[in-house]
């Protein structure tokens, strides 16, 4: 295909539209500080990342399902006695990362406006219906897509699926995103173009290998660097 024959480019929100991780990470701290009574950080972290994997598959991504593994990670050290007012903080410290305001990341805007009249753009997003529509609505970068989709996984099947519904295919789509497990590898797997555009920080449940011998793969530095980067493949 060549790629003067791309109508449609999916993005990925958190972290590659605006900041999400970091309160993932602030929020681990203050989860070690309540619990540095009963565990060292590095013990409770593998224990938190594990309740993670488990729960992920119940609870789905977000905020809800973190703050549920940090309370069952927290009865976990202390055997069950932990006090019900330390309950009490993890479940504020949910509560303050659901009202974290919402900052765009460089570049994105722009990017966006740039794209807009010469591609279909989508916003595809995984998490907790809810908190997503409110950083969406929060970020005020929702009126440059033709149209969002909100997923509770993103595998090779949702690409095809969304490519098709909202464009003119995977083959002919392109999905930019932080994520190698969740933007980059299924959507060459669905036959699209990927670009990734790395984050300071990832959640060790998204970490993966790159795919640097596909040829469909790239990679820019931030979201400034798409619009040359398109401009070098057609």
């Amino acid at each position: 295909m060549a790629p003067s024959r791309l109508t449609t480019i999916g993005f990925d929100a958190d972290d590659t539209l605006w900041h999400n991780e970091r309160f993932f990470k602030l929020t681990q701290d203050r989860f070690a500080e309540l619990l540095a009574d009963y565990s060292e950080w590095e013990s409770l972290e593998e224990r938190l990342l594990a309740a993670e994997r488990r729960n992920v598959r119940h609870y789905g991504y977000g905020i809800k399902g973190f703050t549920l593994s940090m309370i069952e990670t927290a009865i976990e050290v202390t055997d069950g006695t932990l006090p019900a007012s330390v309950i009490g903080e993890i479940l504020e410290a949910g509560r303050d990362m659901l009202s974290h305001p919402i900052e765009p990341l460089p570049h994105v805007e722009e990017t966006l406006v740039a794209l807009a009249g010469d591609f279909r753009l989508v916003l595809i997003t995984k998490g907790d219906l809810f908190d997503q529509e409110r950083k969406i609505a929060a970020s005020g970068l929702g009126e440059h897509f033709h149209a969002i989709e909100i997923v509770h996984e993103k595998t090779s099947e949702t690409y095809e699926t969304l490519f098709a519904r909202h464009g003119d295919g995977a083959a002919r789509a392109m999905m930019v995103g932080n994520s190698l497990k969740s933007d980059i590898l299924p959507a060459l797997q669905a036959g699209s173009h990927a670009v990734h555009v790395p984050y300071e920080l990832t959640w060790a449940l998204e970490h993966a290998d790159e795919p640097v011998d596909h040829d469909r793969f790239h990679q820019v530095a931030h979201l400034g660097e798409l619009t040359d980067m398109l401009a070098r493949l057609r």
